[in-house]
């Protein structure tokens, strides 16, 4: 294990004062790792959150904290076991020692559990006098105390919001990296180069290897280049994830090309150029997919991209992906549960369907109590329930790698036309003339196709029986640019909710006002349904565009309890009016053979009331009553002279 200390040490590649490897009755193995300072009041920095303080306020390593407190070493030297091995769990402790002013020799001791489940961060066990947890008869009962951790909601969320920081911050060093150092390498090319390294890393527990950057000798011998190694370890990995035989031909077929070019294999000075990206991947960004985040991983690396491709502005605007916590928004206004079946013919990098995903396995956790139950509805959502489609091979690539990652629920992401070509059909192998039972529609089409985007709408639409969709679309969609689109859709579905969203949601990637707009499928849409227009414009988001700022999205106006509001005001109705008020709310009508009326604001009302009367009445006497005194003072004054 010593080079994995070496890797990711603090200044000098400091390694933990003792480690080793502990089993508990289920013969899982536990890295062990003991930091010893010989200091007082060294044992542990937290933040102010409580947390092991390890990032500075740029999200970046705080090596000055790490190399003087124990418990903080510990926690670092554990992460970097995350990042570089197979271990998920890990046993990271702190210890002082000194000498009291009598003589006495005094010691503390900090236990914190670091793991995927925790994002790395760490979390504290219990206050220990002595290592005697750790005894063969006492360390299943260490470990039992272990396994009852637990984080609330609020504190993952707040967890997933900081290592998404990270990642952002990564992705830009990354992605600058290569594009300033590694020349000859293109956009779409550094694209496959991330989904091959990451593929080639994740292995699978007792069958597949994880390849490590030791792996690669960059050698000459074809068969044997940097490009072969990690192409035969894509192979066994897809082989092994039982993947449809079609797609697994296409994901090679595709990476391939790429990891087997002459240039890239080429050995300068004892290393090919692809060893030298795959070691800048693995250690800029192993760490945040090997910890399971859940999030728009590859949507992310997408979005930073466009700091380097050369596309047009309108180009620009056309494939711009969806924030991840907008994606969680439509599905949780599709009304997305365990029992959902989710497609989006526009999948991009498949962010709205990681989304539903999560939605999905967060609702099966909390209604079935059975593991082994449990187990068997979370693979069936992965393999069964969700189905996306994107026409652009690059990006297809993108959604692929994203459902791996997610573990994997990329059976149905699907290379094809959806406007032209697809059937309904499930993509591939046993079910690939099985109709997909579509009960949940999410969508952010590209605005430049026929109705900016409403075309794919009424297809997906129209290919279901019942359920609810959300879409997040440029506003004239609703307002006249895809009138004869709306018309249709209207015939056999009703429109639920029509939301305006703010106008920088998109900030740095497109400037266009979008509408969300809510359905419920199967059912004609009548000119007496209610629909609830809601101003949605102040979302409690402040947003910037800054390349060098660490965080470009914060939360100053009770974001989150206003998108969760959001979603109650459309299922439930002004009842559940709260941070907003009926200037933001209105409950009003449209005509189902107009098409172009879908865009209503609350109406104001011009009438005066007769608290209104009473306070120009008062105003105009408070002046009149100003003027005469001030023109009693002016006389007397002139007299006074």
């Amino acid at each position: 294990m010593n080079d994995y200390y070496s890797k990711n040490g603090g200044a000098g590649g400091n390694r933990p004062d003792a480690k080793l490897l502990l089993q508990d009755k289920n013969l899982v193995n536990y890295p062990i790792l003991i930091e010893y300072k010989g200091y007082k009041d060294k044992l542990v920095m937290l933040d102010s959150e409580g947390r092991v303080a390890n990032k500075n306020a740029k999200n970046q390593p705080d090596f000055k904290i790490i190399n003087s407190y124990a418990v903080n070493g510990a926690v670092h030297y554990a992460n970097a076991l995350l990042h570089y091995t197979s271990y998920t769990d890990i046993i990271a402790i702190g210890m002082t020692g000194y000498k009291d002013d009598s003589g006495a020799l005094q010691h503390e001791i900090g236990v914190y559990y670091v793991s995927k489940s925790n994002y790395g961060i760490g979390q504290k066990v219990d206050d220990y006098t002595d290592f005697s947890f750790l005894k063969k008869g006492n360390f299943d009962q260490f470990i039992d105390k272990v396994k009852q951790l637990q984080l609330q909601p609020e504190e993952i969320e707040k967890l997933r919001e900081h290592r998404e920081q990270e990642i952002n911050a990564s992705l830009v060093k990354l992605n600058n990296d290569i594009y300033q150092n590694e020349k000859g390498i293109s956009e779409r090319d550094r694209v496959y180069l991330v989904a091959a390294s990451i593929i080639a890393t994740l292995g699978v527990p007792g069958k597949v290897a994880a390849l490590e950057k030791s792996d690669l000798r960059s050698s000459t011998e074809i068969g044997n280049r940097d490009g072969d190694i990690i192409h035969r370890k894509i192979v066994a990995f897809l082989n092994e994830k039982r993947l449809p035989q079609e797609k697994r031909e296409l994901i090679v077929r595709t990476l391939q090309n790429t990891l087997t070019a002459e240039n890239i294999n080429k050995v300068e000075n004892g290393e090919s150029q692809l060893k030298r990206v795959f070691t800048k991947i693995i250690d800029d960004l192993g760490i945040y997919y090997k910890i399971g985040l859940s999030t728009d991983f590859t949507g992310k690396l997408f979005n930073e991209m466009y700091n380097w491709l050369g596309f047009s502005q309108d180009k620009l605007n056309d494939v711009v992906l969806t924030p991840f916590y907008v994606s969680t928004l439509l599905a949780r206004l599709a009304r997305v549960d365990k029992d959902s079946y989710v497609w989006d013919f526009a999948t991009g990098s498949a962010g709205l369907l990681v989304a539903s995903m999560n939605e999905m396995l967060n609702d099966a956790k909390d209604k079935i109590k059975s593991p082994d139950e449990l187990a068997i509805k979370s693979a069936a959502i992965k393999a069964n329930q969700l189905l996306g489609l994107e026409i652009l091979p690059d990006v297809y690539m993108l959604a692929v790698l994203n459902m791996i990652l997610m573990g994997d629920g990329s059976a149905n992401i699907i290379n094809d036309d959806s406007l032209k070509s697809y059937n309904g059909n499930y993509g591939f192998d046993e079910k690939k003339n099985e109709k997909f039972p579509a009960t949940a529609f999410v969508l952010n089409p590209p605005y430049s196709a026929s109705g900016n985007g409403m075309i794919f709408v009424e297809r997906a639409l129209s290919m279901m029986n019942k359920g609810y969709a959300a879409i997040i679309i440029q506003n004239s969609a609703g307002s006249g640019k895809a009138t004869d689109y709306n018309k249709r859709i209207l015939k056999h579905s009703t429109l639920l909710a029509s939301i305006k969203m703010p106008i920088d949601l998109f900030l740095g990637k497109s400037s266009v006002q979008t509408n969300v707009y809510v359905f419920k499928v199967g059912e004609a849409h009548h000119k007496d349904d209610t629909v609830r227009f809601i101003d949605f414009s102040v979302d409690g988001y402040t947003r910037t565009n800054r390349k060098k700022a660490s965080v470009n999205l914060r939360d100053t106006d009770h974001a989150k309890e206003r998108y969760a509001e959001l979603v109650d005001l459309v299922r439930f109705g002004k009842e559940k009016l709260h941070l907003y008020t009926e200037k933001e709310y209105y409950e009003g009508h449209i005509d189902p053979e107009n098409g172009n009326d879908w865009n209503q604001t609350a109406p104001i009302d011009t009438r005066p009331t007769l608290e209104d009367f009473k306070k120009t009445v008062s105003d105009y006497l408070a002046y009149e009553v100003a003027k005469l005194l001030k023109s009693q003072d002016v006389e007397g004054d002139r007299l006074g002279k």
